[in-house]
């Protein structure tokens, strides 16, 4: 079975239409603005609006394709699925097209279809089911260079955590293209708690971590950022993050690591869901 062609869909959908949560999070925006701010979010707004009704890419950084799949221990495709990933990746960047992303870091030789060894970059959760559900998330390279690890002393405890987020953020200024979702990893290891911050980003904006502490978390984070002035496109205002997403995992009593995931603007994302029969739902 061959899902490439569908997932290369998906993949095409993200580039060109941004998601209705994030369209309402940017007018919302624009609507508390004034001046320079309130430019910046109409030109952003007019230029969602060309790609989705062009179907053209909404920004000329394709991004890094990546995926986060939540496979069911019964998926009856998983070899199928596999193989589809990376073809995906090769049928969207004909499709759409895409700009061709992926260089060798040595050579800088670039295969010209967004494939390359580890790439796209593949996450797997197992759940319950006979179903999977994939995630495409491009993360452009203006973003990604602004995320970051920080391994904080334990001690520093929340209060720290709060500060090196709001910290790290504002002195990114305007080179992620904010207004900026924010995605936050705490605990784990090294490598989890950038992975956190990652997975952090697929939930809708708007949609608060289930658990009440986490919640609070993030409601403080956006009001201390958006408090900074940075604002859309770092040229000043009210609106620095449209959304902080906050994800956690338990950590060794000696380390707390800390993963922050900065995503621009264009939040692009989408998700397919394929059912034990093999058939495809893309939102």
């Amino acid at each position: 079975m061959n899902f490439a062609k569908e997932l290369g869909e998906a993949i095409g959908k993200a580039a060109t239409i941004l998601s209705p949560d994030v369209v309402h999070a940017l007018e919302a925006a624009r609507d508390r603005e004034a001046g320079p701010a309130r430019v910046q979010l109409e030109a952003i707004l007019e230029n969602v609006k060309i790609a989705r009704d062009g179907k053209v890419p909404i920004c000329q950084d394709t991004g890094t394709i990546t995926f986060f799949v939540r496979l069911g221990t019964r998926f009856p495709h998983l070899a199928a699925l596999v193989g589809a990933l990376p073809g995906a990746a090769r049928e969207a960047t004909k499709a759409v097209p895409l700009r061709p992303n992926t260089v060798h870091p040595f050579t800088g030789k670039n295969p010209g279809d967004n494939t390359g060894r580890y790439i796209p970059a593949v996450t797997w959760e197992m759940v319950e089911g006979d179903g999977a559900e994939v995630h495409v998330l491009p993360k452009g390279g203006g973003s990604e260079n602004c995320s970051i690890l920080k391994m904080l002393p334990p001690g520093v405890g929340l209060k720290g955590i709060k500060e090196a987020v709001v910290e790290h953020v504002v002195s990114c200024g305007g080179l992620p293209c904010p207004p900026t979702v924010i995605g936050v990893g705490v605990g784990g290891g090294a490598d989890l708690a950038l992975k956190l911050g990652k997975m952090a980003l697929l939930r809708p904006l708007g949609k608060r971590h289930p658990e009440p502490e986490v919640a609070a978390l993030e409601a403080e984070l956006e009001e201390l950022v958006n408090a900074s002035g940075v604002g859309p496109m770092g040229l000043g205002g009210k609106t620095t993050v449209l959304a902080v997403h906050a994800e956690y995992a338990h950590r060794h009593p000696a380390s707390l690591p800390l993963g922050i995931a900065v995503q621009c603007w264009a939040h692009r994302r989408a998700t397919v869901r394929i059912g034990a029969n093999g058939t495809m739902e893309v939102a």
